[in-house]
C-alpha cells in the first residue's frame, strides 16, 4: 500500500461523519414505512419512466465506479477493485433492463425479451451491489498485505470492465434464451406470481450488512451500510408485493436510484473536501517556504544593511586618524578622539549583530528597561557626521517625563537608525527648502508612548503608503527593500505598531507606538 494516502476509501470517519451517517440511517426507513398504507394504489402507466430512471442510475453508477477505479489506481487495493466492479455491473445491467422492459421501446421489449426477462434482470441487478460489498469486505485484509502490483493496475481495470460486460451479457442470455431455466416471477405483465423471489435479496443484503459492519474502517464503509439498508428495505417491502405501475413499484425504482446516488455524492463530497485540504496544505507550505526564504534573505540583507553605517564610520575615523598622524607634529589628541570613535563604532557593529540575532532567533531574548530618549541621543551622535554632510538641521523634542519601555535596546536603536537614514536619503535631493529632521517623543496617557521621525523631503505618494512596509519593496537603486519591513517586525515584536503618513508633497512622518513597561515605568534613568 502507498503510505500516508488519505482518500475517501481509506479515510477514517470523524465524529461529524458518524453523526451524519446515523441520522441518515434513521431517516431511511421513514419513507418506506410511510408508504405501506398506500403502496398498492395503482397509478397510470408511464412508458418513459423506466428509460429515464435507468438512465439516471446508469450515469450515477458509472461515475461512482470511475471514482472508485481512480482511487484503486492510487492505493491498488483489491477490495476497491471488487467494489468498483459491482458498480460497473449494476450500471451495465440497467441497459438491458431498460431495453427489454415492455412498452419502453417496444410493446414486448427489445433483445428477444419475454415475460420474465425484465423481472429477472431486475433481480440480478439487486444482487450486484450486496455481492460486490461482500467481496469488498472479504478482500479488505489483503489491501495492506497484497496490493495489486503497480504494473498490473491498468490490466486489472480493463479486466474488471470486461468481467462486468461478460456477466451482463450472460445475465441477458439467461433471462431471454435461457429463461426456461429460471422459475417464473411474473404471472402476467403486471402482477407477480412468485411469492418468495424477494427472500434471496433480503438474505444476501443482510449478510453483506453483517460482514461489512464487522470490518468497517472508513467513511465509505459507513455510507455503504446505509445504501445496503435501503437495498434491504426495498427488497423486503417492495419486491414482495410489487405490482407494476403501483405506487410501490414507481417509488421502489426511485429509492434505488437515490440509494446509488448516495455513494456518488459521498465520493464527490469527500474528494472535494480532500482536494480543498490539499490545496490549503499546499498554500500553507508555500507560505512557510516563502517565510523561511524571506528570513534567510532578510538575515543576509539585514546584516549588510545595518553594519554599513558603523563600518563606514570606522573607515572614516581611521582615515581621519591617519591624517592627523601624518601632520608635523602629529595631533595626538585628535588621533585619540578618532580612535575612540572607531572603538565606539566597533561596539555598535557588535550590537547590530546581537540585534539581528535577537530578531531572527528562535528563542526569546532577555529584555530590559530602555530609555528611548537616550537611544535617540545615541543615534543622533553616531550619525552626526552624515547629518552634517547632508546639511540637515536637527529639531528634537524629547519628553523628559517619558517612561521606560521594556524591550531590546539594540533592536530599537536599529529601528531609529533606519528611520533616520531613510529621512536623510529622502531629503538628499531637496533643494527648494531647508532640510529639517524632526524627532519627537511623547507620552500617550499611561499606557503607550510614541516616537515620530519627520523629514522635509518630497514625501510619499498616498497610493504607495500602504506598500512601503512590504518586504523587498524599495524605490532606491541600491536598496534591499528590507529596512522598513524589519522595522515593522521589530516594533510588532515589542507589542507596538509602526505607521507612515504623507501628503506626497511636504515630507513624510513615520511613527511607532510602544506599550509602557508595566513595572517601574517611572524608574530613574541610568
Amino acid at each position: 500500500m502507498e503510505e500516508n494516502l488519505v482518500l475517501p476509501a481509506t479515510l477514517a470517519p470523524d465524529r461529524r461523519q458518524k453523526r451524519l451517517v446515523l441520522i441518515v440511517a434513521l431517516l431511511v426507513p421513514v419513507p418506506f414505512l410511510a408508504m405501506i398504507p398506500f403502496g398498492q394504489i395503482e397509478l397510470p402507466r408511464i412508458d418513459p419512466y423506466i428509460p429515464v430512471v435507468d438512465t439516471v442510475m446508469l450515469i450515477n453508477d458509472t461515475i461512482a465506479a470511475t471514482l472508485l477505479l481512480a482511487q484503486f489506481s492510487i492505493v491498488r487495493s483489491p477490495s476497491l477493485l471488487a467494489l468498483a466492479g459491482g458498480f460497473l455491473l449494476t450500471a451495465f445491467l440497467v441497459i438491458p433492463h431498460a431495453l427489454t422492459f415492455p412498452g419502453a421501446f417496444a410493446p414486448n421489449g427489445l433483445l428477444g425479451a419475454g415475460l420474465q426477462t425484465t423481472a429477472w434482470i431486475n433481480e440480478f441487478w439487486f444482487f450486484g451491489l450486496p455481492c460486490a460489498v461482500i467481496a469488498y469486505a472479504l478482500l479488505k485484509p489483503l489491501d495492506a498485505t497484497k496490493p495489486i502490483p503497480r504494473r498490473a493496475v491498468p490490466l486489472s481495470i480493463i479486466g474488471t470492465v470486461i468481467a462486468a460486460l461478460v456477466v451482463t451479457c450472460a445475465v441477458l442470455w439467461l433471462t431471454t434464451y435461457g429463461a426456461h431455466f429460471l422459475p417464473p416471477i411474473m404471472a402476467d405483465p403486471i402482477r407477480p406470481g412468485l411469492a418468495w423471489h424477494f427472500l434471496p435479496l433480503v438474505v444476501l443484503n443482510a449478510a453483506a450488512i453483517a460482514l461489512l459492519w464487522s470490518r468497517r474502517q472508513s467513511a465509505l464503509d459507513l455510507w455503504l451500510l446505509v445504501v445496503l439498508e435501503a437495498w434491504l428495505l426495498n427488497a423486503l417491502l417492495f419486491n414482495k408485493v410489487v405490482v407494476r405501475y403501483s405506487l410501490f413499484w414507481y417509488s421502489g425504482r426511485v429509492f434505488s436510484a437515490l440509494a446509488t446516488s448516495l455513494i456518488l455524492l459521498v465520493l464527490l463530497a469527500e474528494t472535494t473536501v480532500l482536494y480543498w485540504r490539499l490545496a490549503h496544505s499546499n498554500r500553507t507550505l508555500e507560505r512557510e517556504r516563502d517565510h523561511k526564504l524571506l528570513n534567510a534573505q532578510a538575515i543576509t540583507a539585514s546584516i549588510a544593511h545595518e553594519i554599513r553605517q558603523p563600518l563606514s564610520a570606522i573607515v572614516a575615523s581611521g582615515e581621519t586618524a591617519l591624517i592627523y598622524l601624518a601632520k608635523t607634529p602629529p595631533e595626538l589628541g585628535r588621533v585619540r578622539m578618532a580612535l575612540d570613535r572607531m572603538i565606539a563604532d566597533g561596539y555598535r557593529t557588535s550590537e547590530v549583530f546581537d540585534a539581528i540575532r535577537a530578531l531572527f532567533g528562535k528563542k526569546d531574548q532577555d529584555r530590559r528597561q530602555v530609555d528611548l530618549n537616550v537611544v535617540i541621543a545615541g543615534v543622533l551622535q553616531s550619525l552626526r557626521r552624515e547629518l552634517q554632510a547632508h546639511d540637515i538641521e536637527i529639531r528634537a523634542e524629547l519628553d523628559s517625563t517619558l517612561p521606560l519601555v521594556e524591550g531590546h535596546g539594540g533592536q530599537l536603536q536599529e529601528v531609529l537608525i533606519n528611520l533616520v537614514n531613510n529621512a536623510v536619503e529622502a531629503m538628499g535631493e531637496t533643494l527648494d527648502r531647508r532640510r529639517v529632521l524632526r524627532l519627537n517623543t511623547r507620552r500617550n496617557g499611561h499606557d503607550t508612548i510614541s516616537v515620530t521621525v519627520q523629514d522635509s523631503g518630497p514625501g510619499i505618494p498616498p497610493e504607495k503608503i500602504d506598500g512601503i512596509f512590504g518586504a523587498f519593496v524599495t524605490t532606491k537603486a541600491q536598496g534591499t527593500g528590507l529596512g522598513l519591513a524589519i522595522c515593522r517586525m521589530i516594533i510588532e515584536q515589542h507589542g507596538g505598531r509602526l505607521t507612515a503618513s504623507s501628503d506626497g508633497k511636504s515630507g513624510a512622518l513615520l511613527e511607532f507606538v510602544l506599550p509602557v513597561e508595566p513595572a517601574g515605568a517611572t524608574a530613574v534613568r541610568a
